[in-house]
């Protein structure tokens, strides 16, 4: 990649640098800077935009590949992403979706490509299989943002991927745990596993997510005042044990019963002497679920799935998912008559809109309540003006 030096004051140098060509128009491309120094030191700094340049701008058409531009847009949006979201996209970019059209250059891309693709990881898939349709959306998820900013960057005249066609998940049926299940898991889980007991009840009281719970310290709860707060996730990316915010990047307060609070209790006097057997103090900063005996290390998401798995075999339940305490939550306090804003706030969902989305069958029916609380109305206006 070339450059170019002029003076344009006893101390002022303009530098210019070749950027290749326009994916559109075809013509020339420049990035040009005022420079103020020495001579000497204007061509350095020369030198360093010609790398600069090059370390980014494709030098041809033919290097603006879906690939190229995959990775240029993972590594732009990788500030902005978790940990997980990171490793998550990655895997999906490189296992996925490079082997098949990572070689396409991104203006020949097409919807029928697109949909093509889609159609084979549904009927085929790869070495694990055939693509579920939320994975799939997932993948189609990640071509079509790329593409968006691949048409700010210049790249493409129009995304492709707004005209393709993934396939369309079907609605899953929920089947939220029923309260004397959850009451008959929580007695199995005491004794054989009371800090799994203790996990249970906490999950079971707020909805909160599975990373939430394990990213818990000491200092989050308020056993006096009967508290939570939930400001962090744990999660599992590339193998290593990650904290980051939660999911819609928002702490929230929730209140606990007496019930969960003397659980907790049970659960903190039983962490205490066990760090103090070992010669250690239990900080506010201890992890509330650990293995280590002094709660520096939390417990890892899938040492809370497979012994609740575990848990349901020995109670002799089926189909039941720890995430189902989540919906269990969000059913009962629907089916209480909590109102959905409320309901959002404890899951933790961003707008109430999404709650309702997910669990608006669950909703009591009160149509019946409103034409009769209509009528009345209308009865009384009525009366009103005889």
């Amino acid at each position: 990649m070339s450059g170019s030096l002029r003076q344009r004051g006893e101390r002022s140098w303009q530098l210019r640098v070749h950027a290749g060509r326009d994916s559109i128009t075809g013509r020339k491309r420049y990035v040009e800077k005022t420079f103020h120094g020495t001579r000497r030191q204007a061509e350095r700094a020369l030198a360093a935009l010609v790398t600069e340049t090059d370390s980014y701008v494709p030098r041809n058409n033919k290097e603006a590949t879906l690939g190229r531009l995959l990775n240029e847009w993972l590594e732009n949006m990788t500030p902005s992403f978790s940990p997980r979201t990171v490793t998550v996209t990655k895997n999906y970019i490189e296992k996925s979706i490079v082997p098949k059209l990572g070689a396409i250059p991104v203006s020949k891309l097409s919807p029928l490509d697109l949909d093509r693709f889609y159609r084979h990881l549904l009927n085929i898939g790869g070495p694990r299989g055939e693509y579920s349709p939320s994975t799939i959306r997932r993948i189609h998820g990640i071509i079509r943002s790329a593409l968006s900013q691949g048409v700010r960057w210049g790249c493409l005249r129009h995304n492709p991927a707004i005209d393709a066609s993934p396939p369309r998940v079907p609605v899953r049926r929920l089947s939220p745990p029923e309260p004397e299940l959850v009451v008959r898991l929580f007695k199995i889980a005491k004794e054989a596993d009371p800090a799994l007991a203790a996990f249970v009840v906490l999950a079971a009281a707020t909805g909160a997510r599975r990373g939430e719970l394990i990213a818990l310290r000491w200092d989050d709860l308020d056993l006096e005042r009967a508290t939570m707060t939930i400001e962090r996730g744990v999660v599992l990316a590339d193998g290593e044990l990650t904290e980051q915010m939660t999911k819609t990047h928002q702490s929230r307060r929730l209140a606990l019963d007496g019930g969960t609070v003397q659980t907790m209790r049970k659960h903190y006097d039983h962490a205490k002497a066990t760090a103090e057997a070992f010669g250690f103090d239990l900080n506010r900063q201890a992890f509330v679920f650990s293995n280590a005996v002094d709660g520096s290390i939390p417990w890892r998401p899938d040492s809370t799935t497979s012994p609740f798995r575990s848990l349901c075999d020995r109670a002799g339940v089926k189909g039941i998912r720890l995430h189902d305490l989540r919906h269990y939550v969000a059913t009962r306090l629907l089916a209480a008559g909590v109102d959905i804003r409320t309901v959002a706030g404890r899951l933790g969902h961003r707008n109430p809109s999404t709650t309702l989305n997910v669990y608006a069958h669950f909703v009591p029916q009160s149509d019946h309540e409103a034409a009769v609380a209509l009528g009345r109305l209308f009865d009384a206006a009525l009366k009103a003006a005889d």
